[in-house]
């Protein structure tokens, strides 16, 4: 392993001297994302591990069942005994992913109209979905004996699914720490290559310049475990989570950076870095909100993350869901904004996705079906949206999902034509758009442009409307739809000439 890495590390550096890009900010900063992502407005997110067997609490089982006191701690005490007898290693044999079958997962994706998709290639419990050189601790030498993140990777783009993928490694830094601290398995921190390797205690997560600092031999590994993925998987989106703004992270950072962004050059394939909290200099990758959004449209692409439950990405038995209705509408909300939105599903240990994370997906891609024009290549209008409701801005806040009402409306432009999404539809089955707004006398109209037609993309459980009827004056355009009952946003296409 110490031989792969040195070698790994000489060719990173050969890379960057010789490729366009070089790990300094202001050479990263030519970078431009490519216009191919931003056509991208639905991806899916994969939470699937280890931490799927036990499928208790969320995907930080591996670290909190460490925590002495923590509801997980007493759970795993209870259902599998003291940690020095039965630790998170021993769910590995448990992962069997028996039913895994990619192109059922992907033929699923493509039903939800998605357009990427982004399995999380290793998480914070620093086992590996993937096959490594750097570490036996991977799912093709180990548990299911698969090569998930080439398999999802290959059926992917065998649809037309656009293959990216997401690594929290950095934060195996700190994430085992807690299991130092009482009689536990969780030992040998020194030796390089050890699953539970370094297992450091933990400092406050948000502060970068936390101690103990990662050090140069974690960082290297780190490094050269995200470049491996480049290289064997070729993915066309990078996610990072959040601890890669550590202040020791940023020279490591940069270095992959500048390595991904030249190896994309060399191959003429797309690449795009998502990350959180200014890790990156802004304009050198793509922003990430995680479970929150921007509450305008912004000049830059953009991406909100989010669960299709409110309490775990990954799968458990006491996930909280959310109402496809409500995921309708901040994928319209976002898209608006000049933002994306990626949907994360916790599949099962044995490789099953959840009827209820299914559900959702279908609904989400059946209302697209019909409304996409709406939504895929579109790009913002002059106003992004209308109405009394505000979004909160900032992460972590799709627990306050708020209650739309039928004054919400949700612009975008698109085949030469603007589309106005009611978010909630009215029971009297009439609107009033403000921003369309003809002239008052003595003054000019809002909208300049002329109005040629007025339809509404039908579908769902919408049945098509014999007729829509609109008229426009200084207080703005006035659509009647008289057939329509909907409970998930309606979309009408407005035929301009502008």
């Amino acid at each position: 392993m110490g031989t792969f890495k040195q070698d790994y590390l000489k060719k990173i550096e050969e890379c960057i001297e010789h490729g366009p890009y070089k790990d300094t900010w202001e050479s990263l900063s030519r970078y431009r994302v490519p216009e191919e992502y931003k056509d991208l407005k639905f991806g899916i997110f994969i939470h699937w591990g280890i931490f799927s067997v036990p499928a208790f609490a969320n995907e930080w089982y591996s670290r909190n069942m460490y925590v002495e006191g923590s509801r997980e701690f007493e759970h795993h005490v209870k259902t599998y005994g003291p940690h020095k007898d039965f630790g998170y290693k021993d769910f590995i044999p448990m992962f069997t992913a028996d039913k895994f079958d990619a192109g059922e997962w992907t033929d699923l994706f493509k039903e939800a109209g998605a357009q990427y998709m982004i399995p999380v290639a290793e998480h914070h419990d620093g086992f590996q979905m993937y096959g490594s050189e750097l570490s036996h601790w991977n799912s093709v030498e180990m548990g299911p004996h698969r090569n998930v993140l080439k398999e999802l990777s290959d059926s992917a783009r065998s649809k037309s699914i656009v293959a990216g993928c997401s690594n929290h490694r950095v934060e195996h830094w700190f994430f085992m720490g807690h299991g130092r601290t009482f009689e536990s398995d969780i030992t040998d921190r020194e030796k390089e290559g050890d699953f539970y390797w370094p297992a450091m205690p933990e400092g406050d997560h948000y502060d970068s310049f936390s101690n103990p600092v990662p050090g140069a031999d974690f960082m290297e590994d780190w490094l050269v475990r995200c470049c491996e993925i480049v290289d064997k998987y070729c993915p066309s989106i990078f996610y990072f989570d959040w601890w890669i703004h550590h202040s020791a992270v940023k020279p490591y950072l940069r270095k992959f950076a500048a390595y991904y962004y030249n190896r994309a050059e060399e191959a003429d394939r797309m690449a795009v870095i998502n990350y959180k909290h200014d890790a990156f200099a802004f304009g050198t990758a793509v922003v990430d909100i995680e479970r929150g959004k921007l509450a305008d449209a912004k000049p830059y692409v953009w991406q909100t993350d989010t669960a299709v439950a409110y309490n775990s990405w990954c799968y458990t038995t006491e996930n909280q869901y959310k109402d496809p209705v409500n995921i309708v509408q901040n994928l319209v909300d976002i898209v608006s904004k000049n933002g994306r939105l990626l949907l994360n599903i916790g599949p099962k240990a044995d490789g099953t996705i959840p009827d209820e994370d299914a559900s959702i997906l279908r609904a989400v891609g059946k209302w697209l079906k019909i409304n996409g024009e709406a939504v895929y290549n579109s790009t913002v209008w002059r106003f992004s949206a209308e109405g009394p409701t505000k979004t909160i801005e900032g992460q972590f806040a799709d627990g306050n999902q708020p209650e739309f009402t039928s004054e919400d409306i949700r612009f975008t432009c698109a085949n030469g034509c603007i589309y106005a999404t009611v978010l909630k539809w009215p029971a009297n089955c009439r609107v009033t758009i403000r921003s369309l707004a003809g002239a008052a006398p003595g003054n000019l109209p809002v909208f300049s442009g002329i109005i040629r037609d007025v339809k509404v993309l039908t579908g769902n459980d919408i049945p098509v409307a014999e007729s829509v009827s609109y008229t426009r004056d200084a207080e703005g355009l006035h659509i009647t739809a008289e057939n329509i009952r909907s409970d998930y946003p309606v979309v009408f296409r407005i035929e301009v000439d502008d």
